[in-house]
């Protein structure tokens, strides 16, 4: 892996569009001037998204960029609609035109896509960073996806030039068996998980210690807690 640092900056945009992606998210598309030397290099990319809500403050979260047009300045970010989260909130109720603001990201972790196998595996809330890998691996690699969603009605198709094996799952307790039952092949490959942070620690040891795969070739991720709104990611390698 390499980490690549970048510029921080703070970037005004607006909001050109938005389209329900399943039952459980909107796909929200900002455009500005500010976003013309934006870079994002990587799948699990973080941006701090800012808006008013009315409050004293910004609301600040944390969003992983799906994807990003430079030849139109087009950002894209997906929101799960959970709850009654603030930013959730924000995002139903947000028309073309209105302006929020874009922070980072403060650095990329690249992982190499010349591995001869990626295991991609998580829950709802990497399901926007695991559809941008899937798309951008190209072909001659393999893919093993497993994602646990709440509904049936999130399963997505994922359009790949890679070899790709999708697995659904709808509760942690099956997510974390089926994460243990995969058969992984044993040629080089590199594993990548993030979900609740709760889960994470277990993804890991399985991971490293019942699949064997090196820590260099694992990144685990804590993409949010339960009953924490402004959880920062911890990252485990």
């Amino acid at each position: 892996m390499q980490r690549v640092r970048h510029e921080l900056r703070r970037r005004d945009v607006r909001l050109l569009r938005k389209q329900a992606v399943g039952d459980s998210f909107l796909s929200l598309t900002f455009t500005g001037d500010s976003l013309a030397d934006f870079v994002s290099d990587s799948f699990d990319d973080h941006v701090k998204f800012m808006f008013d809500d009315g409050g004293e403050d910004m609301v600040r979260r944390d969003y992983t960029p799906r994807r990003f047009d430079r030849s139109t300045c087009e950002l894209t970010i997906e929101f799960a609609l959970h709850g009654h989260g603030a930013a959730s909130q924000w995002a139903l109720r947000a028309e073309p035109g209105v302006q929020a603001v874009i922070g980072g990201p403060r650095g990329s972790m690249i992982i190499p896509a010349d591995y001869h196998w990626h295991l991609l595996a998580g829950d709802a809330s990497a399901l926007p960073a695991i559809h941008r890998r899937v798309e951008e691996l190209p072909a001659g690699t393999r893919a093993i996806v497993l994602v646990q969603v709440p509904d049936a009605s999130d399963v997505r198709e994922m359009n790949s030039a890679a070899d790709c094996h999708f697995q659904w799952v709808h509760s942690d307790a099956d997510w974390l068996s089926a994460l243990a039952a995969l058969k992984l092949p044993a040629s080089e490959g590199f594993a990548w998980c993030a979900g609740e942070a709760r889960l994470m620690p277990q993804a890991r040891e399985i991971v490293l210690q019942g699949h064997g795969i090196p820590r260099e070739s694992a990144r685990v991720a804590a993409y949010w807690k339960q009953g924490a709104s402004e959880f920062h990611e911890r990252l485990e390698g």
